[in-house]
């Protein structure tokens, strides 16, 4: 019998465009979620310390070769699949979810993708770079690897990401407007895969990230959006937490709190 949800780690932050540490971050959550601060069960009344709750395939060993990586994730993430287990993936940065996202072809339906982020990380290009941690919904909806993306926390959008926006379909919430997507959510059909940058929250509430947008979702409006889903959820990821940022490893048990929770909507 498989768990309900397997960990798998990518430690890789060679795709971030300001600061490196996300790399760092895989073994920091598991530190923190197993940390005997607090207890493993989630409120969903699952204890994740269980075999058959939450599994543990460890974390890749990448090459150096950004291609090569990209097609190394998605290759064992395929292998999780097709074992018949559900991923629930620690990055590293965003760029990750994008070969992640490859290794649902052929293997489910078009996927619904709700993303938490206070980016749209939809950009065509950014310095240069197609496969930036800024890029890979737009390389997601250009190859139809999702049919629908519901976008939550966005607050820093560029003209052409409003474009790329409007090209693709995405459904954006802004911050200010994450209650408003609960009824999106809600009705949101299967399968879903949850993709969430930790930046989506307010910067005083998570230090350890790259990136700190001000003006974010709070810790428990984030897992309000995420309890809204009724959906089976196939797959999600946890990306962009910064150790090196952090304070008293305070953003890696909200990491590890997220963790918890998205194993209790993947049922």
């Amino acid at each position: 019998m498989h768990p309900r949800a397997t960990l798998i780690g990518v430690p890789w932050d060679r795709s971030s465009s300001y600061q490196r540490g996300a790399a760092e971050a895989p073994d920091a959550i598991r530190a923190a979620l197993w940390s005997t601060s607090s207890n493993a069960w989630n409120e969903h009344r699952d204890d994740v310390s269980q075999a058959d709750v939450l599994g543990d395939a460890g974390n890749l060993s990448l090459p150096e070769e950004p291609a090569a990586v990209r097609d190394a994730i998605t290759n064992a993430v395929s292998a999780l699949i097709a074992a018949g287990h559900r991923p629930l993936v620690l990055g590293g940065d965003h760029s990750i979810t994008y070969p992640v996202l490859r290794a649902w072809q052929g293997q489910a339906p078009a996927l619904t993708i709700l993303h938490f982020d206070a980016h749209g990380d939809m950009y065509d290009e950014f310095e240069g770079d197609r496969y930036s941690h800024a890029c890979p919904f737009a390389r997601v909806m250009e190859e139809g690897l999702a049919a629908r993306l519901i976008q939550v926390g966005v607050r820093a959008l560029t003209d052409h990401l409003r474009a790329q926006a409007e090209r693709f379909g995405v459904e954006v919430h802004g911050p200010g407007a994450w209650r408003e997507a609960l009824g999106t959510v809600r009705s949101a059909p299967g399968p879903v895969y949850i993709s969430l940058d930790i930046d989506v929250l307010e910067p005083m509430l998570a230090p350890g990230i790259s990136h700190p947008e001000p003006g974010g979702l709070t810790v428990r409006e984030v897992l309000e959006v995420i309890a809204a889903v009724r959906a089976p959820v196939v797959g999600a990821d946890v990306v962009e937490y910064n150790p090196r940022n952090d304070l008293r490893d305070l953003t890696a048990r909200v990491a590890a709190k997220f963790v918890k929770e998205l194993v209790g909507v993947m049922r």
